[in-house]
């Protein structure tokens, strides 16, 4: 963010400004400059490419850097189709705006891996509608048609050879009309997309200059922490506010509902303060509820027949006629998002704005939550995004944002609300436990002819979007079941929704983290009754030269599934689609006579259709496979007395450097429509894993993290 940049200088005479507003189901570029006319017009930060008399070349982006390299990927999109020389490119994050909104979901977010996906021929279109312009500009300098001149590495080449830079010719290019349908490059001419570049945000970070949100300060701003309660549905009965205020440094206590806030003139004042309170909590609303009471509550939820997430055929004529029939259940604990910053955001209310600073997932949300709390036009919030420290769908929750902006309120100052690690993961928003019973059957050839599959676990959409939650059907909580990859006569899903107080948030890869565990070990086990190869009965599920299909091909063979397995080794496969890309892997593994579970490779196939990023896009898929290790093996919300027992990492180990085994990627190639790449690279590594261990074991694991006392007793 250019903390120089003022509403004023934003746009000006001597740039070209391409911006785009996004209006239902489309997305008009327009000529900003010719808009909103001379440097006196209010600040609206929608503009997407910005070129300078310099031949600076900004993008203006309204994703958050989450530290995935999108913002280099964003920026090489529009680059490539500008003609634009790299080493010229700059990227900038924006204010909140309606012209970043998401054009297909209409809110300005990151997740869901959508930055791409649903902008593709929106970045394009930015790209090349700024190239025809100032091709049109320097034909019109030289007295000749636009298609007479070439574009090429921020110039326009004359037939000649003569040629004019683009920060040369801004200001012509500026006073023309953008096209509506600009030409798009066909991808055999793409010079920048699916090439390796230095990431734009590297070197600040190295560099130390990249300021996150916990760092983030401003003049005259307070620190504020604030204390909740430990149980769920608790509320404090007395505190201290007077031990609180001795300690050197609070400003205030203010009682906020059903918590307590502490304002200090720094953390560690803050901290103290709120340790010094003294609460008393009352007993809550679950004063029973412990991981024994969690698994009951599934276990008995399991039980229920459940809503109808989906039918294909005949699944109880199919059962009762099948040569074979198999049965299991599968289970996943709630999981905390572990991320290495935690919670925090600034705000600052004033009479005619308020303005905020954090590291957000989702801006349009924080402005509506501010604009809500303050009276004030949602376009008199100011929400200026932050570099986050990891967010897998956490950094999108507003709890930060209503305290920091009440606050702000009581104390007519600047007010940072921080978190520490254990309120990070004591009051956390957690991926849902998920609990699954799927049963199948074989004919006589071994063909599975029918699938059903009953999933439990809470509903996030019921919290967060209960609009979308139709005949008791979470959408989210079946994916991955009720779109397989794979192709049944006979199909039935089911949705039992488990109501818990645990607080239930989006994690990387939302419902399929869940439920591909289940969908690709229940596979593995049908291919094991069958007398099937894995891989060979996975693929004679599918359509053949699918996406789903060639991927996993594409594994087989780049993996070497049929080589010779090293000695004292077994290999497992899985692939899932989400996202609109899709992904599968391949896990070695060997376990050891006391249990010890060592993976020592896992391979990677993907398609995420144009690669417009490769070294980015090999970075979130190794991510992927470590983030789905740790679920896999270490990774466990735990309850107690009410509330969330696990309170730091001592508690929630994660996966170790020293257990990070060698990672190999293939990206698929071809032209296709970009798809995701942060989600759909994890669902499919814990039961390649799990796979992998029941080949070398002849133990099936079927709960996550993996007990290791079962691979004890085998």
């Amino acid at each position: 963010m250019d903390k120089a940049m003022t509403r004023r200088s934003f746009l000006k005479t001597g740039s070209l400004v391409i911006a785009a507003a996004t209006v239902a189901n489309s997305t008009e570029l327009f000529n900003a400059s010719q808009v909103y006319g001379s440097a006196e017009m209010p600040f609206k930060p929608h503009a997407f490419l910005e070129i300078r008399a310099d031949d600076t070349v900004v993008v203006w982006v309204g994703q958050t850097n989450l530290g995935q390299g999108t913002h280099t990927g964003l920026a090489m999109v529009i680059a490539d189709e500008l003609d634009a020389s790299w080493g010229n490119v700059q990227v900038k994050m924006a204010l909140a705006a309606d012209p970043f909104k998401d054009p297909v979901w209409h809110a300005q977010l990151t997740g869901g891996s959508t930055s791409f996906r649903h902008r593709w021929d929106l970045l394009r279109s930015v790209g090349a509608a700024a190239r025809q312009m100032l091709l049109e500009a320097a034909a019109q300098q030289w007295g000749l048609n636009a298609g007479e001149c070439k574009a090429s590495e921020g110039k326009i080449i004359h037939p000649d050879g003569r040629s004019l830079r683009y920060g040369q010719l801004v200001e012509t290019a500026g006073k023309r009309a953008v096209p509506v349908n600009p030409q798009l490059k066909n991808p055999a001419a793409h010079t920048i997309i699916g090439t390796q570049k230095a990431r734009l945000d590297i070197p600040d970070k190295v560099q130390g200059k990249t300021v996150y949100g916990f760092d983030f300060t401003l003049p005259g701003m307070c620190v504020a922490v604030v204390a909740r309660p430990p149980r769920y549905g608790a509320v404090p009965e007395a505190y201290n506010a007077d031990a609180a205020m001795a300690v050197k440094g609070v400003i205030k206590v203010i009682p906020l509902e059903e918590r307590i806030a502490v304002c200090a003139e720094n953390t560690y004042a803050a901290m103290r303060g709120r340790n010094a309170l003294d609460l008393k909590w009352s007993e809550g609303s679950h004063p029973n509820l412990s991981d024994e009471m969690i698994a009951a509550v599934f276990t008995d939820s399991l039980k229920k027949k459940g809503a109808d997430a989906g039918k294909k055929g005949g699944v109880d004529q199919a059962l009762a006629t099948a040569s074979q029939t198999l049965q299991q259940e599968y289970s996943l604990p709630y999981l905390s998002h572990g991320q290495v910053e935690p919670i925090n955001c600034t705000a600052h209310v004033e009479k005619d704005r308020c303005r905020i600073w954090i590291p957000t997932q989702m801006q349009t949300a924080t402005q509506m939550t501010a604009s809500s709390l303050t009276g004030l036009p949602i376009e008199n919030v100011e929400v200026m995004t932050l570099p986050a420290g990891g967010g897998f769908g956490l950094r999108g929750e507003q709890d930060p944002v209503v305290d920091s902006v009440l606050l702000s309120q009581a104390l007519d100052r600047p007010v940072k609300v921080i978190w520490t690690r254990e309120d990070d993961f004591i009051h956390g928003y957690f991926r849902p436990a998920n609990r699954s019973r799927v049963q199948a059957g074989l004919d006589e050839h071994g063909q599975i002819i029918c699938w059903d599959h009953t999933i439990a676990a809470p509903s996030v959409m019921s919290r967060v979007m209960p609009h979308a939650v139709v005949d008791g059907i979470d959408p989210d909580a079946v994916s991955g079941v009720s779109d397989m990859v794979y192709t049944f006569a006979n199909h039935a899903v089911h949705y039992v929704m488990v109501n818990l107080p645990v607080t239930v948030g989006w994690w990387r890869s939302v419902g399929f983290s869940s439920n591909i565990f289940a969908v690709e070990s229940f596979m593995d086990e049908l291919a094991h009754a069958a007398g099937k190869d894995p891989v060979l009965f996975r693929l004679a599920h599918m359509e053949k030269g699918s996406r789903s299909y060639d991927v996993l091909a594409l594994l087989a063979e780049k993996g070497g599934w049929n080589t010779p397995v090293p000695a004292g080794r077994a290999r497992g496969v899985a692939v899932s689609a989400c996202f609109e890309s899709f992904a599968a892997h391949m896990a070695e593994v060997s376990v050891g006579e006391n249990g010890n579970v060592k993976v020592h490779r896992v391979v990677c196939a993907l398609d995420c259709g144009t690669a417009i990023y490769p070294d980015a896009i090999k970075a979130q898929a190794e991510a992927g496979v470590v983030m789905g290790l740790s679920a896999a093996f270490h990774e466990q919300v735990s309850f107690a007395k009410g509330g969330v027992k696990t309170a730091n990492y001592d508690d929630y180990p994660v996966l170790t450097m020293s257990d990070v085994p060698e990672v190999e990627v293939f990206i698929a190639k071809n032209d296709f429509k970009a798809g995701g790449v942060g989600e759909p690279v994890l669902p499919s590594v814990a039961p390649a894993v799990a796979n992998a261990i029941f080949k070398a074991s002849g133990i099936r694991l079927r709960e996550l993290p993996f007990r290791k006392d079962l691979l004890k007793q085998g």
